[in-house]
């Protein structure tokens, strides 16, 4: 971006280079787009087609992607976080921040959220995006992952995935989904992949505040350790 005043929205700044991974109705890219001003320094990026998009999502994916790009964001689709670090618009790029919202291998695998089997699909989504965006990130950068805290989710050792890509867990951040206006949460597969899943809010014993959903920000080790 241009010299202009620095923007923020939560921990996202006009000045950072960001890429979002895992986009559903990109509506959580918009949001950053629309608080900035500007998209310029946004990479926003899905796994499936702009085509399939449409079909999950209707017009309200395809309007908001138009919306980006007229703020200057980079669209990208087809874009696997296991491999994205090979990705021929990617591999020569470093990102401030590299976000994955709800990471999620889809409802169509077998068994039901609390089988081992399927909590292990889980962690080889993560671990895969992990291993990716550590490769990915520049100096001083942060990898962002928002997860459920519930079980059988937190099973996912998203920290312990972490550390085993060299990855080190700065903070866990309550994620307020109206902190980012505009923002509407799909399940993003299956049947019902345009409903949204509630963003239950429970009450932590500790301060009585709202933590069901966390924001888990990850700094390289060697450069945290530095």
């Amino acid at each position: 971006m241009g010299e202009g005043t620095e923007k923020w929205i939560e921990h996202y700044s006009s000045k950072q280079k960001i890429l979002l991974v895992g986009e559903g109705n990109f509506s959580f890219s918009l949001s950053l787009a629309r608080a900035f001003g500007s998209a310029a320094n946004v990479t926003a990026t899905s796994l499936d087609s702009r085509g399939k998009l449409e079909r999950d999502y209707g017009t309200e994916a395809l309007t908001n992607i138009e919306e980006l790009k007229g703020l200057g964001c980079t669209v990208m689709h087809g874009v696997n976080v296991r491999i994205m670090s090979r990705h021929v618009n990617l591999c020569s790029k470093r990102f401030d921040r590299i976000i994955f919202n709800f990471p999620h291998a889809g409802f169509d695998i077998i068994g039901k959220e609390y089988d081992s089997s399927t909590i292990k699909k889980h962690q080889g989504l993560v671990r895969g995006f992990l291993e990716n965006a550590r490769r990915m990130i520049d100096v001083d950068g942060e990898v962002h992952i928002t997860h459920k805290t519930t079980d059988p989710f937190s099973r996912w050792d998203i920290e312990d995935l972490a550390e085993e890509e060299s990855l080190c867990l700065v903070k866990k951040v309550p994620f307020y989904k109206w902190d980012y206006p505009g923002y509407v949460n799909k399940r993003g597969s299956g049947s019902k992949c345009n409903s949204t899943f509630l963003l239950i809010l429970a009450i932590n014993d500790y301060n009585n505040s709202l933590r069901t959903f966390i924001l888990y920000i990850l700094y390289p080790i060697s450069e945290f350790n530095i």
